[in-house]
């Protein structure tokens, strides 16, 4: 599992996660989530380079979204992997996150 993070030239911070968002890595996956968003700011999550998640993942996504509600906080997906979007689209999950599914022209089902 890897993280990486970087300022947008919009003077947000991107959080790529490398790796699954598995149960096998909740731990270290949800300090990172939490210290993103409390961080305060916008906090852009990547999650295209996410090869794995179940619920255990999309688990920690919901608690990262409903920290980031707090005043002075925002969190936005900008990156699916499939992985990501299947969980997602099979749980219903979209409308809970409000950000819109980013599918690469390249990639096919």
């Amino acid at each position: 599992m890897e993280f990486s993070t970087q300022t947008t030239t919009e003077g947000a911070t991107r959080l790529t996660v490398d790796g699954d968002l598995t149960i096998y890595h909740a731990a270290e996956i949800k300090q990172h989530l939490i210290d993103g968003v409390r961080a305060g700011g916008v906090l852009e999550l990547d999650l295209s380079h996410v090869g794995e998640m179940d619920t255990a993942g999309i688990q920690l996504l919901a608690l990262a979204k409903r920290e980031s509600q707090e005043p002075g906080r925002a969190l936005r997906i900008v990156g699916h992997s499939l992985a990501v979007r299947e969980v997602i689209e099979f749980l219903n999950m979209a409308a809970f996150f409000g950000d819109p599914l980013v599918i690469p022209a390249n990639e096919r089902f």
